[in-house]
């Protein structure tokens, strides 16, 4: 059998072709995940603060805090790991602040996503992205 430049070329699109669908899939899954959070409703970008480092040096425990004044409920999402769904917050009319800080894990770099429900039931939502040197998911 012989190879010609026009095989090579087709067998190499199809490898990039075919690397780049369960990339797509996990981006796919953390916005179905906010979806269903947000029942598809309207998100705005102010009233919520996200904070988290823009290097981790391991992956394992990434320190993230968010605050969103006046939210009922926030929701932690990892948009590049396996399950994107970290974890949600729900506050009680007699809680002090609507803020949490936790440590989370993530597998690679990727976007962390976070969703407040305020009260009056819209949706607010912060990003960051997260430059990940030792994955800590088995990566």
């Amino acid at each position: 059998m012989t190879l010609t430049r026009r095989d090579a070329l087709a067998l190499a699109m199809g490898g990039v072709a075919a690397s780049l669908l369960p990339a797509r899939a996990m981006a796919d899954a953390g916005a179905d995940a906010i979806a269903a959070f947000t029942g598809g409703a309207e998100v705005g970008t102010d009233g919520i603060t996200l904070t988290a480092p823009e290097i981790a040096e391991n992956g394992n425990g990434v320190p993230i805090g968010v605050d969103a004044p006046g939210a009922v409920a926030i929701a932690l999402y990892a948009t590049g790991n396996p399950t994107p769904g970290v974890v949600t917050y729900t506050f009680g009319p007699k809680a002090a602040a609507q803020r949490a800080e936790t440590r989370i894990r993530l597998s690679k770099t990727q976007d962390v996503v976070a969703v407040a429900k305020m009260a009056d039931g819209s949706f607010k939502q912060a990003s960051a992205t997260v430059k990940v040197t030792i994955g800590g998911c088995g990566g």
